[in-house]
């Protein structure tokens, strides 16, 4: 990063910090010293996905803030209600409308100085939608409904395929099905640190995987060589391997890896050691630095978050998911900062559903629509997107129990992203089938 771009963005950071709209911001800012913004990387783009696993309660994730929907949330939620005083206040570059003020719960720091820094938006109510649905039409089952609603399994395939009837493809399989000429080596073009498959599983292109843990100890065995070359080449295949389980085949694609592998313990950016979700974002800004030994002008990345199906001690729970999200997301930043790609790097969170507005116990649960994020120098942040939820219970997003009819579809979402990574118009229903059912197609989070 330049110097006069480094002095602006602190300047920016202690104005928003003086003016207590956030706190000083938790991130590093010794590798964005050493941040090779002069050299970033303009015809790379790569998209990685969040899961947030089981279910993320969105009512504590977002909260209102104004006085009087503050007081119909704490009514509604009782003890898992979050403490008004605790919130960090989101203040939008547009004004919403109906006075409706979101806050972050208090443990999103990080991203809280992200939106300020116009680095991070907020996607509202957003989930599996067939076609628009209005809550008559959900009552009256008038309109198709995505299959196996409020279903752990059923909407997580949903969310990672969009479509209707088949869960074998995911809508990040099929952009790389889309960009997958642009990449010298198509191996390296959709790359997983987790099991499942559905979300990068397309008609041409399979996932990789690759872990943390894996890439430390291949990297050193090849390093010591102490070992045989076959020993290693079955150290790589435990380290890549497609969704069918055959490893990367010939011994050039296995070089390229162990070049990029070298590369894996240079970033200077700091990920927490105890949190599995920065490992495996650390892995993730590996690859991406890289890009150029493994010849790839486009990647898509799926992480994992897992334990967010808080049925019970929500507070104590989601409390810690919530920091664990914040270092690892704050981290991944400022690691494409110092790398010079964060304008080249989008991230985006899902989940297969939210959860109920009103309390059950000490916990809430299966619900529908939630709130999401997207992160990167090419979103427009400090900004919400979609259409708020009314707060409280029986309203016309309200299908019972303080479930969230969405009022944004995962067509859309993908869309908006596959658009920006440059998928051409003629292959966008093929990512989101089902868009062709909705009007505003681009939500305009992301810039052109």
């Amino acid at each position: 990063m330049n110097e006069l771009s480094r002095r602006a963005f602190l300047q920016r950071l202690s104005y928003l910090a003086g003016a207590g709209v956030i706190a000083p911001m938790a991130m590093s800012l010794s590798a964005m010293n050493k941040a090779q913004a002069a050299t970033t990387a303009p015809d790379y783009k790569a998209l990685v996905c969040v899961l947030l696993d089981g279910g993320n309660d969105q009512a504590n994730t977002l909260i209102p803030i104004d006085a009087s929907n503050y007081a119909i949330y704490r009514k509604i939620r009782k003890n898992i209600a979050l403490d008004q005083s605790t919130l960090l206040p989101l203040i939008p570059a547009t004004n919403l409308a109906g006075g409706l003020q979101w806050g972050f719960n208090p443990h999103l720091k990080r991203l809280n100085s992200l939106f300020h820094l116009k680095k991070l938006a907020v996607l509202q109510n957003v989930g599996s939608l067939v076609q628009p649905t209005s809550l008559d039409q959900y009552k009256n089952r008038s309109v198709a409904l995505p299959r196996g609603l409020f279903s752990h399994f059923n909407q997580k395939q949903s969310w990672q395929s969009t479509a209707s009837d088949s869960f074998r493809e995911g809508w990040g399989g099929k952009i790389g099905d889309a960009i997958l000429k642009q990449n010298l080596h198509g191996t390296f073009s959709c790359i997983s640190t987790d099991n499942d498959t559905v979300f990068l599983t397309g008609e041409n292109i399979k996932p990789l995987k690759a872990t943390a843990d894996s890439i430390r100890g291949t990297a050193s065995m090849k390093e010591g060589s102490q070992v045989s070359d076959t020993t290693f080449s079955e150290a790589l295949s435990s380290l890549v391997n497609s969704s069918d389980g055959n490893a990367v085949a010939g011994s050039t694609d296995e070089s390229i890896m162990l070049s990029a592998l070298r590369d894996a313990e240079t970033i200077s950016t700091e990920f927490p050691a105890e949190n599995a979700l920065a490992q495996q974002l650390k892995t993730v800004a590996s690859l991406i630095k890289a890009r150029d030994k493994l010849n790839v002008r486009r990647q898509i990345f799926f992480v994992k978050l897992k334990g967010f199906d808080t049925h019970d001690d929500l507070l104590g729970r989601h409390s810690t998911l919530m920091r664990l999200l914040d270092d690892a997301l704050g981290s991944f930043y400022e690691a494409t900062e110092e790398l010079g790609v964060a304008q080249n790097v989008t991230t985006f969170t899902m989940s297969e559903f939210g959860r109920t507005f009103n309390s059950h116990g000490d916990g809430s649960e299966h619900g529908w629509g939630s709130h999401h994020i997207i992160m990167g120098g090419a979103v427009k942040g400090r900004d919400f997107y979609g259409e708020a939820p009314q707060i409280g219970l029986n309203t016309a997003t309200d299908v019972g129990q303080g479930i969230w009819l969405p009022t944004t579809s995962i067509d859309q979402y993908s869309e908006t992203l596959a658009k920006w990574f440059g998928v051409s118009d003629n292959h966008l229903t093929m990512v989101a089938p089902n868009l062709h059912k909705f009007n505003n197609w681009d939500l305009g989070f992301m810039s052109s």
